[in-house]
């Protein structure tokens, strides 16, 4: 016996509220905007600049023991990571520690170096400081630059991709639903002010790729039935089109979602903002696949003229039901 999530023949009608659908998410998209011209986003070391520290110890590294060793000097964001490499020796450990650019200066000075050298010999004597590397403002900059490059770019490409292979309405539909994940997404992280770095990027991108295969399954199940039953309202039929995938949507997002769960209780502190970012890009892209890509196709409507093509199988267009006479 199979699992399932939904039953297997569903009718429910998710566009008897369509309106209340684009107008509840307009309304969140407004408040992510305000909160993000108002509070602006909590930058991390990638885009604040800072300095990153190498160091290297026979002991175990133990990450709550460098954090509190560290947390006297009052230094801001600081983030530690340990470093796993095949090519290390059995008893070298070595951690990466980012130090946030202090009030002023552009990395962290020669003297907090030192200071967090010597509060950190207290509790692993034997610890090294083998590189230390900043990164200015200039760099920073820069990869906030490339950062919004990469996002505006990515869902540019989504909407020629999906222009040529569907109608521009459907396109349309499809990039509202990412710019709805995006802007929600970082709206959220701006009004918790959750630390936003290049992981978080990495998880938007994810999102965008995750919220268009959602809607890419949906928009193809349209279509098919869009030839299939040309006498039907539209209305009708993405009502229909939503109930035959709703199954393999919530049963994709619930298993996505217990993966990422798991990591984001287990997986630490190092992965948590990303984690967080997949967990509500899956909710919000579960979400805007079914009502906010639809609802934009339902609202530009289109076209019910499709010929016969060599690749649709023959029984698309055979004699329609009587219900659809």
């Amino acid at each position: 016996m199979r699992l399932r999530l939904v039953k297997k023949n569903t009718s429910f009608d998710f566009f008897n509220r369509w309106k209340l659908w684009l107008g509840l998410s307009g309304a969140l998209m407004v408040v992510a905007l305000v909160s993000f011209l108002l509070q602006g986003l909590n930058f991390g070391i990638d885009f604040r600049g800072g300095t990153t520290i190498r160091t290297d110890s026979t002991q175990p590294i133990d990450v709550g023991v460098y954090r509190t060793a560290i947390s006297v000097l009052n230094l801001g964001d600081v983030t530690i990571t340990e470093v796993f490499d095949p090519t290390f020796e059995a008893n070298q450990n070595v951690a990466l520690i980012r130090i946030q650019a202090q009030s002023g200066q552009e990395s962290v000075s020669a003297d907090i170096i030192e200071r967090v050298r010597s509060e950190l010999v207290r509790v692993v004597p034997d610890i090294a400081f083998i590189a230390v590397e900043s990164v200015g403002p200039k760099v920073s900059g820069e990869l906030i630059q490339t950062a919004i490059i990469a996002v505006v770019l990515a869902i540019a490409a989504v909407l020629i991709y999906i222009w040529l292979r569907f109608e521009w309405q459907f396109a349309l539909g499809a990039v509202a639903a990412l710019i709805h994940d995006v802007v929600l997404t970082i709206g959220i992280f701006s009004e918790l002010q959750i630390k936003f770095d290049l992981a978080i990027i990495a998880a938007l991108l994810t999102i965008v790729g995750y919220s268009l295969n959602d809607t890419v399954v949906v928009f193809d199940r349209v279509r098919e039935n869009l030839r299939k039953y040309k006498k039907k309202p539209l209305a009708e039929v993405l009502n229909i089109s939503i109930n035959e995938t709703l199954s393999r949507t919530v049963m994709t997002s619930v298993t996505t979602l217990l993966a990422l769960i798991s990591l984001f209780v287990l997986g630490g502190d190092v992965i948590r903002g990303f984690v967080f970012a997949m967990i509500w890009g899956v909710v919000v892209g579960t979400y805007s696949s079914v009502f906010i890509a639809s609802s934009i196709l339902l609202y530009l409507g289109v076209k019910r003229d499709w010929t016969k093509s060599a690749e649709v199988p023959s029984y698309e267009y055979a004699k329609p039901d009587d219900e659809d006479i």
